[in-house]
């Protein structure tokens, strides 16, 4: 964060003069991540509208967009870091939220946490750049937050439309090769009895609690779904314990999710919590086990089990280990609980109305399309 805003921006515009240099096509708009705003300054400097992208929660957003507001109210210091343990509102539309759910100061870590907060404040300053703020949600899932918010516009549910005819080993944004034979297995497994395991991108464990996780999924005897990413069991020197049976079990270096979660066999999902996983999960229907690492996850854990009731949580030993009984536990609860696969099922509904013609998201991407084409 600290060299992207030295080097970037000035190669950014390096690139769209090249390519406006040595090519007939002209670039007229830059959609920019929130966390990446920077790009609008680029733009604004070249006559180029911009729009911004919120790719977490619409709930951080106003979180993020309300610093000097946190500041002013001694919630959180002129360094980032929360002046006193406590909740706080940003608005009375909004849940309250407690300050050790503000992402950018619960990564443990003063130094970088220092980092990441003077980026943020940067990229915040450039908002206003733009008269266009989308966001992955829908208005029935953050009411909130998009009401105090009434420029930013929910265009979610997110997904990728899936053809069962073309099956193809690599989508559009992903960079990891998925392993499709979890989908034939899948095919062979009882309607509504699978766990599936998925913790993203970044999530790494030590050795004792990736053996605790292994040995969970063993003690529920149901059937699974794990991905296991290459990288962190080569980084981590990951080793499957010898106990370890998992003979009901289907492990793959990663998976095409959203036809995973889209399949009927799935029962629930083991997750990060992290955004886009998160819609993913909402959108299907699937109920939660949340499992946070780091930044916002927590806050979405929250909001999974307390707001929206469709979750359950992990609670951590005395060794700040989720253990095996802990896992089969919750798993056992989220299996037996039909009032938390009913909400599921009822927000996967809301949610995929959205994107219908004449849904609320669909009607916002007219509006943005329209804009776009003139």
């Amino acid at each position: 964060m600290d060299l992207s805003l030295s080097t970037m921006p000035c190669m950014l515009e390096k690139l769209i003069e090249d390519i406006h240099l040595n090519s007939d096509d002209k670039i007229t708009c830059i959609v920019a991540d929130m966390h990446m705003a920077w790009a609008l300054e680029v733009g604004n400097k070249l006559g180029i509208k911009g729009v911004l992208f919120c790719t977490a929660a619409a709930t951080l957003f106003p979180l993020q967009y309300n610093i000097p507001k946190l500041i002013q109210d001694g919630i959180i210091d002129s360094d980032g870091f929360p002046v006193t343990k406590r909740k706080f509102q940003i608005s009375p539309s909004m849940p309250a939220m407690d300050t050790g759910l503000i992402w950018w100061s619960n990564l443990h870590d003063s130094k970088t946490e220092k980092k990441i907060f003077d980026y943020l404040v940067h990229c915040t300053q450039t908002f206003n750049m733009t008269e266009w703020w989308l966001c992955n949600t829908t208005y029935e899932l953050e009411p909130g937050a998009l009401s105090f918010n009434p420029k930013l516009l929910p265009v979610g549910p997110l997904l990728r439309s899936y053809d069962n005819t073309c099956v193809t080993s690599r989508s559009l944004g992903q960079f990891w090769e998925k392993d499709l034979s979890c989908m034939s297995w899948l095919d062979q497994q009882p309607h509504c009895s699978v766990t599936y395991v998925a913790f993203g991108s970044f999530t790494l464990f030590d050795q004792n609690q990736f053996k605790e996780l292994a040995l969970g999924l063993d003690l529920t005897n149901r059937p699974f779904l794990w991905v296991v990413r290459q990288d962190s069991n080569s980084t981590n020197n990951m080793t499957y314990p010898n106990e370890f049976i998992g003979s009901k079990g289907k492990i793959v270096s990663w998976a095409p999710q959203q036809k995973v979660l889209r399949h009927p066999a799935i029962a629930c999902f083991v997750s990060h919590c992290g955004w886009n996983s998160t819609m993913e999960g909402l959108s299907n229907g699937v109920p939660f086990l949340c499992w946070p690492y780091f930044a916002d996850q927590f806050h979405n854990k929250k909001y999974i089990c307390d707001e929206l009731k469709v979750g359950l949580g992990m609670e951590y030993d005395e060794n700040g280990h989720v253990s095996r009984w802990e896992i089969k536990k919750k798993l056992d609860q989220l299996f037996s609980d039909e009032q938390i696969r009913e909400r599921s099922l009822q927000l996967k509904e809301m949610a995929m109305n959205n994107v219908t013609e004449g849904g609320g998201s669909s009607e916002n991407i007219n509006r943005f399309v329209k804009w776009l084409k003139s």
